[in-house]
């Protein structure tokens, strides 16, 4: 069931991030890059998609639980991406939209992308971390003095 529940959120919330406000920036349709160097915008798209799928599967394999902060993981994930960073899927997400904006050369696209990821930075400091706390104590205030918020840690494991 958290499966379902986790593919459901996914097409509601991050889809509608994804796929419908941009298409709507765009006019309701995708034009075709124009620049040959445009389709290099598909390289942040298909990463940040890869790490978004890969959250939710952490999320609900180790967590037991689904992106939708209505039905959390029950327990702290800190394996697969989330070792090198605290917010791999907002990152995921944030690369998909960068992604768009070069593949479409839409300024449009990269301004809704530093809007999306300005209001997930302050989502993540006034909502997701505080909730974090409480829920998880000690683990969690640990967990965020291993591992950085936005940018990855690269290099030797923890």
């Amino acid at each position: 069931m958290v499966w379902l529940k986790a593919l459901l959120f996914t097409l509601v919330a991050p889809a509608t991030v994804v796929l419908w406000v941009p298409l709507w920036l765009l006019g309701w349709s995708y034009p075709r890059p124009a620049l040959a160097w445009q389709w290099l915008g598909l390289l942040p798209v298909a990463l940040g998609a890869a790490v978004y799928l890969g959250c939710v599967w952490d999320f609900a394999a180790r967590g037991r639980g689904t992106p939708a902060p209505l039905d959390p993981p029950k327990t702290l994930v800190v394996q697969g991406l989330y070792r090198r960073v605290r917010n791999p899927m907002y990152l995921g997400v944030g690369l998909m939209l960068l992604g768009e904006a070069l593949l479409f050369g839409s300024w449009r696209l990269l301004l809704y992308a530093l809007l999306v990821l300005s209001a997930f930075h302050l989502f993540v400091i006034f909502y997701e971390e505080p909730n974090l706390r409480r829920r998880f104590g000690a683990a969690y205030a640990d967990y965020c003095r291993r591992v950085p918020r936005w940018v990855p840690r690269l290099g030797e494991p923890l």
